[in-house]
């Protein structure tokens, strides 16, 4: 069961004092943080759907939230997710070489409009019809137009492969993966961890994104693994991690991220919470990942003398609504929850308050 519950602030009185958590075998004491994690969750998640059926009402009372730009709580409803599901990985070809060039092709800039850019000139994009040297021109065109070519959500740094420019080295790193039949090796593959591996191996293709790539990978039709098998922290991650139980967390941030995903319901429960799932799908290891990112930097204006690993004391990115509407969300059809969600949206689109199973 879950119900919205418009009004409700991320930043109410915390009750951590007293709380023990043991990960990995240490005692951590949690700080206020840790409850603002959870509180945080439960107002991003009724401002995710209060957004998507265009009802202010609906929406968490968080000055913080109002002002500021946060990810949502799961990843894959994400705008640039929900395009790399929807528009790349589930469309066309559906051969797994296909959908792997796709899917990388698209996360390498991570920007919807090269994605377009280059589906018009290409398009439908399939490894078996790729052309690189048209590819290339493409982008040069419009890198000398003054396009911007990569979304600056997170640095995608440069694979350094002799190319004049960096998307040239992109285009180059995702042509060597697949001669080195890199989506028949991610299918052998025999978890998330070794998917990441694989990808890892490759130039510029570090721990952060080649995690990243890997969940990417692992909404398409041809990759199916449990997303709670496997995590890595990134950096926002350990920030977020480190202002919620101190330096005595440094070295087990995935434990702690598999802890906040197996106690997730007695934390709801504990601060009063009724937290809005996806269609029934609890967070998953990527999800609360993502959320010590988010309250990493929502601390630094509801806790600013708490402090993370990287000093940071602002938020950058200021919330802008957006003209056209949200649009429905759409995940992958093997997790089995868009008609579940579906049934969410529907009747929150004329209720108030909303209680489904």
């Amino acid at each position: 069961m879950f119900t919205l519950q418009p009004g409700s602030s991320a930043t109410s009185s915390t009750s951590c004092e007293g709380l023990q958590v043991y990960v990995a075998g240490r005692r951590l004491v949690p700080t206020p943080v840790f409850d603002t994690y959870w509180r945080f969750a439960a107002a991003r998640q009724t401002l995710f759907y209060s957004r998507l059926v265009d009802r202010d009402d609906l929406a968490p009372d968080d000055e913080v939230l109002r002002v500021y730009r946060f990810t949502n709580c799961y990843r894959a409803s994400d705008r640039v997710s929900q395009f790399c599901i929807h528009d790349v990985a589930y469309a066309g070809s559906q051969d797994p070489a296909d959908v792997v060039f796709r899917v990388l092709l698209f996360k390498l800039f991570n920007k919807i409009d090269t994605w377009h850019l280059l589906n018009d000139e290409l398009g439908p994009i399939t490894w078996r019809t790729w052309k690189p040297d048209v590819a290339r021109a493409v982008l040069d065109a419009a890198w000398a137009a003054g396009r911007r070519l990569y979304s600056p959500a997170y640095v995608i740094p440069p694979p350094r492969l002799g190319g004049p420019r960096k998307h040239h080295d992109h285009l180059l790193l995702l042509e060597t993966m697949m001669r080195d039949q890199l989506p028949r090796k991610v299918q052998q593959a025999a978890g998330l961890g070794e998917v990441f591996r694989l990808l890892n191996q490759y130039s510029g293709i570090g721990d952060f994104l080649g995690f990243q790539f890997a969940i990417d990978l692992n909404y398409t039709s041809a990759v199916d693994f449990d997303e709670n098998q496997f995590v890595v922290a990134g950096p926002g991650a350990k920030d977020g991690i480190r202002k919620c139980f101190g330096r005595a967390a440094s070295g087990i941030e995935a434990d702690i991220i598999a802890y906040m995903v197996d106690t997730q319901q007695e934390h709801f429960d504990r601060l009063g919470l009724r937290f809005a799932t996806l269609g029934g799908r609890p967070l998953h290891l990527i999800d609360c990942q993502n959320l010590f990112c988010e309250v990493d930097k929502y601390a630094r204006v509801a806790h600013p003398d708490i402090a993370g690993i990287s000093g940071r004391t602002r938020i950058k990115q200021i919330y802008r609504r957006a003209a056209d509407p949200v649009p429905a969300p759409w995940f992958p059809p093997k997790w089995g929850i868009n008609r579940a969600v579906e049934d969410q949206v529907r009747r929150l689109r004329s209720l108030t308050t909303v209680t489904s199973d």
